[in-house]
């Protein structure tokens, strides 16, 4: 249940927030670009941006050059038949689903016109969130769109091609799309491992290739994915696949 104001503004800066809240909760995007990550759902909202946060759900959040929002919380499930009375189902239906919504140009002018007004008097808060999730919850509204799951081939090829060279997550985020904060997330949502272990596994795969299809030398092999030292190569080596990269050599040529 939520016990703060029906409709607030926040700014939102490059410092990741991480919670969940009892209560349902929307998020409008009116300037800025913003990061979100709602239970494996992800968008970049802006202007015509709305993400919507289930109660209990798990949701991350972050803008590199800042966003403002307008957040409607939902106070409860009484409030919410209370004041929508038969349109209160299809809020419910809107309301469960996490993840990003379109909105059309009225509903765009609904937003922007709350943003501007006076939202701490409680009948034009009250009377606004009922308007938003009545217009909302309409049958031609509400499409979520979908979450795409990350460019692994754009990731591995450019991590293939770039090898040699110092590598940063900001590399596969500009990628992406998104800022480092979501890319973080998604990774481990969709792979259950980090972006700088996701370079890390894919550089050990080259140097497995390079090793049992070539005759280059260990050390040449090191630096060619980025190992300043034959050492930490050979240590990382035997980490990831339980040899040593003389040991992965000799055993590609007795197979």
């Amino acid at each position: 249940m939520s016990t703060g104001p029906l409709l607030s503004l926040r700014h939102y800066r490059d410092e990741l927030i991480a919670h969940s809240h009892e209560h349902p909760q929307l998020v409008f995007g009116l300037r800025g670009r913003l990061d979100f990550e709602v239970q494996g759902h992800g968008a970049r909202i802006d202007q015509q941006g709305l993400i919507v946060v289930p109660a209990g759900a798990h949701h991350t959040c972050a803008s590199a050059a800042g966003s403002h929002c307008l957040v409607l919380d939902i106070p409860s499930e009484h409030w919410l038949a209370e004041q929508l009375g038969a349109h209160a189902d299809s809020s419910r239906r809107l309301l469960d689903r996490p993840g990003a919504v379109g909105l059309g140009p009225r509903q765009q002018q609904l937003v922007q016109w709350l943003a501007d007004g006076p939202m701490d008097d409680p009948l034009i808060a009250r009377q606004g969130a009922v308007l938003l999730l009545t217009s909302l919850g309409a049958p031609a509204a509400a499409q979520v769109q979908p979450s795409k799951r990350l460019p692994y081939a754009a990731f591995d090829a450019h991590i293939e091609q770039h090898a040699a060279y110092p590598l940063q997550v900001a590399d596969l985020a500009r990628l992406a799309g998104l800022s480092t904060a979501r890319l973080h997330a998604r990774f481990l949502n969709e792979c259950a491992t980090t972006p700088m272990d996701y370079i890390r596994q894919r550089r050990l795969l080259k140097a497995r290739r390079l090793l049992t299809a070539t005759h280059l030398p260990v050390g040449e092999i090191a630096a060619l994915v980025g190992y300043a030292s034959q050492s930490a190569f050979s240590a990382a080596v035997l980490r990831m696949f339980g040899s040593s990269p003389l040991v992965l050599r000799r055993e590609s040529g007795d197979n």
